[in-house]
This record gives structure tokens, sequence and C-alpha cells, in this order.
């Protein structure tokens, strides 16, 4: 557990060591480093280091003078990955996480054995052609206004396990800082984009997830050529939270393969 100066900021990372390959995980726009408690211990069990950090503007990472610098959560990573010194490593995402993610894959390819993309329809909101898919009954006007957890965890969770629902509010309610950057994404994404990745690719959605609707989800998987698209049945938005060991059964099936 230690800081890494980046550029005008200092991020909080976790690192559990050792001679594993790297696995580097980005947290949801709702959660930080405590948000992978299921998934740290499963992985390193696995034999695989796990590098988790909370990204600019969240968690325990640190802005001197908040909103002066502008950045691209890439550049974070990038800077983050040189700092301990690792070459290549597989980058697993979630939620908002699957945004840096994808920008990653575009500007440094070179640094990724894998990439894995959950329960995130990423950084498309530009794009006519991805806005077009799906229909208008898939949220109502006032979605945006409803409770966090209400909106990111399915029915089935939040029914069968209310006390992971109150642990998940806590991280969602002490993962966003008051005044911060935005994180800025450096390329401009479309699907066509998405054809120009050459890192193999995993994509998850959750069957109930109201934000990365699987329909979204799967014509983004169908425009990566090495990708391969996995549905988790009943599981919201917040699926490597609600279902962990099917999620990490799933991702760790897909990494050992690269």
């Amino acid at each position: 557990m230690a800081y890494v100066d980046v550029d005008g900021a200092s991020l909080w990372y976790e690192d559990t060591g050792g001679d594993g390959t790297p696995v580097v995980f980005l947290h949801p726009f709702t959660g930080t480093t405590d948000g992978w408690v299921y998934q740290v211990p499963a992985f390193t069990a696995a034999g695989y280091r796990c590098i988790t950090y909370d990204r600019r503007g969240w968690g325990q990472s640190r802005e001197p003078a908040p909103g002066s610098v502008a950045t691209c959560a890439t550049d974070d990573l990038h800077a983050l990955v040189g700092h301990l010194g690792i070459a290549r490593y597989h980058l697993v995402s979630s939620g908002g996480g699957g945004y840096v993610a994808l920008d990653h894959v575009v500007s440094h390819p070179e640094e990724l054995l894998s990439l894995v993309v959950a329960c995130s329809g990423g950084p498309l909101q530009g794009d006519p052609e991805y806005m077009a898919i799906g229909s208008k009954y898939g949220r109502i006007p006032q979605f945006q206004s409803l409770p966090a957890w209400f909106r990111e965890l399915s029915p089935t969770y939040r029914n069968a396990n209310p006390e992971g629902v109150d642990r998940w509010i806590e991280i969602d309610n002490a993962s966003r800082q008051r005044e911060s950057s935005q994180e800025g994404i450096k390329n401009e994404f479309t699907l066509a984009l998405l054809e120009t990745i050459t890192v193999s690719t995993l994509m998850i959605a959750g069957s109930a997830d109201l934000y990365a609707a699987p329909p979204r989800m799967r014509v983004m998987a169908s425009r990566i050529p090495d990708c391969q698209f996995l549905l988790m049945p009943e599981a919201g938005h917040a699926a490597y939270w609600e279902q962990p060991d099917d999620w990490n059964r799933l991702v760790l099936d897909f990494i050992r393969k690269h």
C-alpha cells in the first residue's frame, strides 16, 4: 500500500507483489481498491500478482490542486505500471473502469497480455450507431435520480444479500472525492475504432444490467477481432461484486490462455 506521484496527483495503489504474471484492476465509477475484495485473494491464490489503485479523483488518491491539471486516465495507468517496472500485464475492468481500459488498449496495446471489460458500454456515447442500439424502453427518464445501489445491483442480489448491499453502499459513498479533476479519454471512440483492437479481449455482460445492456455489449464485442462475449444470468451492473465466484472463474479461465 503506497502512493505514486503522477502528473499533478498521487495515486493510491496496492500491490500483492511476487513473481506471478501481473493483473491490473480498474474499478468502476462506484468503487475503489476496496471493491476488489473478492477478486484479489482469488487471483493471488491462482498465482497472479494483483495491482489495484484508486483512479484520479477516487478513494485515497490525492491531488494538490483539484481541477488544475487536465489529464487522461490512460496516462495515469501508464505512469503507474512504469513506476512498478511492469512491462506486460492483464488488464481487468468493470463499469466505468472499462472506459479507461478501452482507451488504454488503443493507446498502449504493447503493454497488454489480455483485456477484460465487464459490464461497461465504454466511451462510445458519441457514436450515433452505438446509441441507436437498443429499445426506447431500456431506461425510464428518471433513472439517474434513483439511488446508485438500485441502479447498479440486480433485484436478485438486493433481495438475497442485504449485508452485501450495505457494504457496497459504504464503498460507493467513500469512492468519489467531492472536488477533483475529471479523467479524460484520449481517443475518440466509435464502433469502428473497436475494430483496430489487436489484444485478445473478454467482454462480460450481466443479464440484469440496466447500464451496459447486453445487446450493446454484444455488438461491441462483435467489432473487436479477437473477442469472447459471455453473459452472466441475473447479474446487474456490479456482476464482479454480486457473483464473485462465477465472475472470477470466467476471468481466470480467460487470462490463463494468454
